[in-house]
């Protein structure tokens, strides 16, 4: 048997036929458009669910269902997606929509829930139960998976852990507090911070590094800076982990999950920040000594969690 995974972005439309391993064994691409009424991008989708199966000789007798990554709040029991603002919808009946034209079960889920559910199964998360996966991107994304099962609270609204307050008024977070784990551990904050250490020191090697133009710092700025020997930049990346732990101890003290994984663009500084990490944590025992050890892991599916774990939710 097979199952469709959707990837729905702002930008793109990634679906793929995965087999019950987990395994990509089709996919495709193709733009958003968001731009449109939703029932046209919902029109589109069925039919690339449709196309992509028939080119690949894949009976429709022989898929299970859709399932669906999209951004927003999403009412995972309603199939509805209540709010995008990455898409411009309201209230939108995704699962309906695409239901109606591919006659199959349509399941939709938030993106970094359905990320976190196939980095769980099939990913770094594989052979445990209880993971929490965490996406340091422009925001901080959360993912929760309990006893094998994704969690995700009321009304499909929980797993916010970006929005918990690790630093009471302090710097201001989108969500409209302040001091969230995201306004400190996101690749946003570590852009954010490396620009301000830059102004406070114009010697910095991290102005070589991008040219003597700010406005390409990116989350790699600091980092590979810090490796040449720059002081500013070893500052920044120190508290930028010292933040980031205390999010994720936080979690370790709040879950108690087996592992925590690790995604989002910049984690592929790989082990120079799985390390500095594992030691701060380390030193902080977990929130107490003699906790059960929590592994930190980096996430493996890459660009492909979104398309493997929508297909999880049918499995």
């Amino acid at each position: 048997m097979y199952y469709v995974g959707i990837d729905l972005g702002g930008t793109n439309i990634k679906t793929g036929v995965v087999d019950k391993n987990g395994n990509i064994v089709a996919k495709s691409s193709i733009p958003t458009k968001s731009d449109r009424p939703a029932d046209e991008v919902a029109l589109d989708m069925a039919f690339e669910v449709l196309n992509l199966v028939k080119t690949n000789k894949i009976s429709m007798d022989e898929v299970v269902g859709v399932g669906i990554g999209s951004p927003g709040a999403i009412n995972s029991g309603a199939g509805i997606v209540d709010y995008s603002p990455n898409l411009g919808w309201y209230s939108v009946p995704i699962a309906e929509l695409i239901l109606k034209r591919v006659k199959k079960p349509v399941r939709v889920c938030n993106d970094a829930n359905v990320a976190a559910l196939g980095e769980s199964l099939f990913g770094a998360g594989k052979g445990y139960t209880d993971t929490v996966m965490i996406t340091l991107g422009t925001g901080v994304g959360g993912g929760i998976v309990l006893d094998g099962k994704l969690f995700e609270g009321n009304e499909s609204k929980g797993a916010e852990l970006g929005h918990s307050v690790i630093c009471v008024n302090g710097e201001p977070c989108s969500c409209g507090r302040r001091g969230c784990f995201e306004a400190y551990a996101s690749a946003s904050a570590l852009i954010r911070e490396t620009k301000e250490a830059m102004m406070r020191d114009r010697s910095s090697k991290m102005w070589d590094f991008v040219g003597g133009d700010i406005d390409k710092v990116d989350g790699r700025t600091a980092f590979e800076t810090e490796k040449m020997g720059d002081a500013m930049a070893k500052l920044v990346v120190n508290n930028y982990v010292m933040y980031l732990s205390e999010g994720l101890l936080n979690i370790c003290n709040e879950f108690r999950p087996q592992a925590i994984l690790l995604g989002g663009g910049v984690c592929a500084q790989g082990d120079n920040l799985l390390n500095r990490l594992k030691v701060r944590m380390k030193a902080m025992h977990y929130g107490y000594q003699g906790a059960p050890k929590v592994e930190l892991k980096i996430a493996s599916l890459g660009n492909d969690a979104g398309i493997i774990g929508a297909a999880a939710l049918l499995m």
